[in-house]
């Protein structure tokens, strides 16, 4: 069994005293030696974070206790090696911005469908289908038929809705993402604009990897994550794609296989924008990772 257990999870939730909730929380996950990310603003809580079974239920424990965080659902996997570095907790505008005020998930919603139903979606035809995530994302995995509509930030969502989807208010759309979240307050978004029947995927795309089995399954590739494992696939078990050390970007085995990837220096991506001195600060700071690995960690380092 993995000795590390990562626990996605959001709520939509109305914490007016949210900034004051940032401290016991960061004392609870550091006394449960759990790392990760998590994000409090006055519209709820989101973020990941990993550690043994018996910390990751300790801060659920602590979660639910509050009432406002009764019905916290949160998405499960595990790693073989600890994915986060440290243990932040930040104070935020919004858990998942958007930067449209007064979206309020926690009033006005979409009708969500659970990840057996999902299927039924994806293959009718008057239904549209659209991947809320980033066009990094959505390049490694999504599902069949899905409208990826290649935004660069969630930012960008309401612009799209504008530019694609106005004349449609009463066509059915059925939008998902990672765990949830950004769905779920695009379908908030959408019903403020008049849209009459939009749904969404409980628990995201993650939900629909664990509890869908792979020859039924409609996905097709990995689901970006964002930790160490960059990628995860069916069962949540950590995938192919890797992360360019150079640019951050994701790397499909295909990209992985190119002449233009040179690990830790550069991908296809981030290539033509290499200059000369780049690659010589890469190059070294690769030899001094490749020295670290063989002599320890008294080799010399650059920062």
């Amino acid at each position: 069994m993995a000795p590390f257990v990562v626990a996605a999870l959001y709520h939509f939730a109305h914490l007016p005293d949210f900034a004051a909730l940032r401290e016991p929380l960061r004392a609870v996950c550091a006394q449960a030696g759990v790392s990760g990310s998590l994000l409090l603003a006055s519209e709820g809580i989101n973020g990941t974070i990993a550690g043994s079974r018996a910390g990751i239920d300790a801060v659920l424990g602590y979660l639910h206790a509050d009432a406002r965080f009764a019905a916290l659902e949160h998405k499960e996997s595990t790693a073989t090696e600890m994915p986060f570095a440290k243990l932040k907790v930040k104070l935020k505008r919004e858990i998942v911005t958007m930067g449209v005020p007064d979206v309020d998930p926690v009033r006005l919603v979409g009708t969500y469908v659970d990840p057996p139903q999902w299927n039924a979606l994806l293959t009718d035809p008057e239904v549209l289908v659209i991947d809320t995530r980033n066009a990094y994302e959505s390049k490694i995995g999504t599902f069949s038929n899905a409208v990826s509509p290649q935004t660069q930030s969630f930012r960008e969502f309401p612009d799209y809705v504008d530019r694609e989807l106005r004349g449609q208010e009463h066509r059915p759309i059925a939008l998902f993402c990672t765990g949830g979240i950004r769905c779920e307050k695009a379908t908030a978004y959408l019903r403020e604009q008049g849209f009459a029947q939009v749904y969404h995927l409980r628990g995201g795309i993650l939900k629909y990897l664990e509890q869908v089995p792979a020859r039924q399954s409609l996905w097709q590739g990995e689901c970006y994550v964002f930790d160490d494992r960059v990628a995860v696939g069916h069962g949540l078990r950590p995938g192919q794609t890797c992360r360019c050390d150079a640019c951050g970007q994701p790397l499909t085995p295909v990209e992985q296989a190119s002449p233009d990837y040179d690990a830790g220096i550069h991908c296809p991506h981030c290539l033509a924008a290499l200059t000369p001195a780049r690659r010589a600060m890469l190059e070294m700071r690769r030899a001094q990772e490749a020295a670290r690995v063989h002599v320890g960690d008294d080799a010399p380092r650059i920062d």
